[in-house]
């Protein structure tokens, strides 16, 4: 506690001192047992002094600023004195008063405004603010009028260590490689202090570890925190926890401190090998595994994680290296052993690998620590399991001639169990390959029959399916493709290949080709087609036509004279013989029809009809018959438009010109209203030819004859429209003599009970007597007339 003290007296009087160093010469400083005070002179005052005085004395200004200061945190039961205010002006008489303001003034800051002391009332925190800026005055005690200018001066708030280093950031978190050398840098940390840095050793920070020692050192200036032994182990233990302090006043007795926590994590390198967790495995399969499956799994164990602990595996001696593989799973960081080739029980039953597994990432830092890998023995053993039968080749092919006969064998197939206890084999064949059903099979010895004649030109080859079941298990079969290739034989006599039609011109010269045929041979003989060609044996002195063999095995047609006619012989027929080079030859006989056409001096036929010569030029007999077609159907046309042209203007019902329909339409007179019937003469709705007989209509001819209606008497008067329209249209419907077109349109009639009602202002529900038309006197000399005559109206209806 007295050292403490003595700090702290340590701090109150040494900005004093410097002030009392630093001050100008016009500035009094107050005897240490004093404050500071500031006095100032009056220029008039100034100016009286002698000469003398002016040169020992220094000039004086008026109000000259100056700094105060006050301790911090300070608190006592009287207020502290900061300083004291003082003017040459002020002769004791307590005329001058002094007068503070700026910040703080009257708050924080007190002066007697007599003695001009200034004091602090209140605490105060450098950290919140570190120094006031006030102004200070000397006015007249009475008047209150400013004796001198202002002048501003400042009350700096002198620090304490009040605060304690912090780290703002904490907890850390850092890494640092295992098997690091010492002094391997891990991270830094800072600290800070809310003291001043200028002032004292307040905010001077010292670093040191409390706790993570003799893991970890610390610089104590820079906080630089580093590994302190070397070759620390992940493996033997990942995490530190290192508890650092900051400590101001320099690290010495007394000073404040902070602490945190640092959390060192030490990462993985690649320093230790891959292990197998025993040196030998024993693994078991059937021999009828589908390739590819995994057999099993061998794991080699690393320390370390991530991509140092990956480890490839590879299979390095056996005898099952060519049936065997191993590839590495990335996720399981395991050996996985697949099957690559089939398996038999019967030919070996065990097999020895030898499998290495590797890291995949090694570290040359580490490489003295030998070998990063290791190597195991796996055994496996190959389980005896029911195969199906195994034919003795994977396909077979056949050659059979079309010509076969049938039930003739044309080929066997073979099969085993490759069981110890071998099971008998049965033959069959799949009918979905075979549907013709051409071909059957022995079922016991797998000899291949032929069923149905074969024919080449229709299939070439044939490909079917043979099964092979186990008689004492009818679950194990196998299957095996069969192609049939069917052999040639000469069974096909060649012919043209088209049907063929030869022009010969009559203009044409002898010798002349007038057509080239080729043959096709259904056949496919060995050495290709070679055809003979000749005319039948009659025709061999043929006067008009020659042929002549090509060497591209085609036949040319010459003429021998020229000269023909076609108004003589239109057509000419020349049989050809073609025979094959086949064992034994065939042959065909094909006829060529040659026509006799009439062609251009350049040989273009034109025509080759003998119609052509009694035509005109230029016009063929199937153009003529066309143009003769077109006018036909026109004139049929013309005919029919005028025939319906007449029908439709002959009148549908017969009757006299003098037929007039009554009409009799009436603008004066507005009737009695719905029920009125007596507005209109109800006979002119009445047919007028009606009375004296019936018209007949001659569109239909009527089923039945009726009789003529009688004559329609006239109808009284009073009688219902209604009931009258309604009664003629039934007269109407029933008779089949009645014109088709019976339409009647009413007017003004609206029916019996319409909703709307009348719209005749003769049924209005107000009547003229109910109004007065005196009104119409007001709207002038036109209307006053008229409402005159509404008046004499109303008065003769009354009368």
């Amino acid at each position: 506690m007295p050292e403490r003290l003595a700090e702290m007296l340590l701090d109150l009087w040494t900005p004093l001192i410097i002030l009392w160093i630093t001050l100008p010469p016009c500035i009094y400083t107050a005897p240490m047992n004093q404050s500071p005070v500031l006095m100032s002179g009056s220029p008039l005052e100034l100016n009286s002094l002698s000469e003398e005085q002016r040169i020992l004395n220094r000039s004086k200004r008026g109000w000259v600023w100056n700094q105060m200061f006050v301790l911090e945190e300070f608190s006592g039961p009287e207020p502290i004195l900061v300083g004291r205010l003082h003017t040459d002006l002020d002769p004791g008489s307590k005329k001058i008063k002094y007068i503070l303001s700026g910040d703080g003034a009257g708050t924080i800051f007190q002066i007697n405004d007599i003695t001009g002391d200034i004091h602090a009332i209140k605490r105060l925190d450098r950290e919140e603010k570190a120094e006031y800026t006030l102004t200070a005055q000397a006015v007249d005690w009475e008047t209150n009028k400013p004796l001198e200018p202002p002048s501003e001066f400042i009350i700096k708030v002198q620090d304490i260590n009040d605060n304690a280093p912090e780290f703002l950031n904490g907890p850390y978190h850092a890494t640092v490689p295992e098997m690091s050398i010492l002094g391997t840098s891990v991270t830094n940390v800072t600290a800070t202090d809310a003291d001043d840095p200028v002032y004292g050793n307040s905010a001077k920070l010292v670093y040191s570890i409390l706790e993570g020692q003799p893991y970890f050192s610390i610089e104590p200036e820079t906080a630089i925190i580093k590994t302190a032994l070397p070759n620390m182990d992940r493996e033997a233990k990942e995490e530190y926890l290192v508890v650092i302090q900051a400590k101001d006043m320099g690290g010495h007795s007394g000073g404040l401190s902070g602490t945190t926590t640092l959390t060192v994590t030490l990462t993985d390198v690649n320093d230790n090998p891959p292990k197998f967790a025993q040196s030998l495995y024993h693994f078991s399969v059937p021999e009828d595994v589908v390739l590819g499956t995994a057999i099993g799994r061998v794991k080699a164990n690393d320390q370390d994680i991530g991509e140092n602990a990956q480890s490839s595996y590879d299979i390095i001696d056996g005898d099952g290296t060519a049936l065997f593989e191993i590839t590495s799973d990335a996720q399981a960081q395991d050996g996985i052993i697949r099957l690559r080739k089939p398996l038999d029980f019967e030919t070996k039953k065990s097999y020895t690998l030898k499998v290495e597994a590797a890291n995949v990432h090694t570290d040359p830092r580490f490489s003295s620590r030998g070998p990063f890998k290791d190597t195991a023995t796996v055994k496996i053993v190959v389980e005896d399991a029911d195969e199906p039968p195994v034919f003795s080749s994977p396909t077979y092919l056949l050659e059979v001639h079309e010509n076969a006969a049938l039930n003739s064998v044309i080929g066997q197939v073979t099969a085993r169990d490759p069981d110890i206890t071998s099971s008998p084999i049965r033959f069959s064949i799949d009918r979905h390959t075979d549907l013709e059903r051409q071909f059957n099979v022995n079922a016991d010895d797998g000899k291949i029959t032929l069923a149905t004649p074969l024919d080449r030109e229709l299939s070439v080859w044939h490909n079917i399916t043979i099964i092979a079941t186990e008689i004492r298990n009818h679950s194990q079969i196998s299957r095996v493709p069969v192609a049939i290739k069917v052999l040639d034989v000469n069974d096909n006599a060649p012919e043209f290949a088209s049907e063929y039609e030869a022009f010969l011109c009559e203009n044409g010269k002898p010798g002349q080709v007038i057509q080239t045929v080729s043959a096709m041979d259904k056949d496919d003989p060995k050495n290709g087609h070679y055809f003979l060609y000749s005319l039948l044996p009659e025709m061999v002195n043929n006067p008009n036509f020659t042929i002549k063999k090509n060497e591209d095995n085609s036949l040319s047609i010459l003429a021998k004279h020229n000269g023909f006619n076609r108004q003589k012989q239109e057509v000419y027929l020349l049989p050809i013989i073609i025979s094959d080079s086949g064992n034994p030859p065939l042959s065909s006989t094909s006829t060529l029809t040659i026509r006799v056409c009439g062609c251009s001096s350049d040989g273009v036929v034109q025509s080759c009809n003998v119609e052509a010569y009694v035509l005109p030029i230029g016009l063929s007999m199937g153009a003529l018959i066309a143009i003769l077609a077109c006018i036909i159907l026109l004139l049929v046309i013309v005919v029919l438009f005028v025939t319906l042209r007449r029908h439709k203007n002959e009148p549908l019902i017969i009757k006299d010109d003098e037929d007039v329909r009554e009409n009799i339409i009436r603008y004066d007179d507005e009737g009695g209203g719905e029920e009125d019937t007596e507005a209109f003469d109800i006979a002119t709705l009445q047919n007028p030819d009606g009375i004296n007989g019936f018209l007949p209509r001659k569109d239909i001819k009527p089923d039945l004859q009726f009789m003529p209606r009688q004559g329609l008497a006239p109808v009284p008067s009073g009688v219902d429209v209604d009931e009258f329209i309604n009664v003629r249209l039934h007269e109407a419907d029933n008779d089949p003599t009645a014109p088709p077109y019976d339409s009647i349109q009413i007017y003004g009639y609206e029916g019996r009970g319409s909703v709307a009602g009348s719209l005749s202002s003769l049924e209005s529900t107000t009547s003229d007597s109910d109004q007065n038309f005196d009104y119409l006197s007001d709207w002038g000399p036109r209307f006053k007339r008229l409402g005159e005559l509404y008046s004499v109206g109303e008065s003769d209806k009354e009368t």
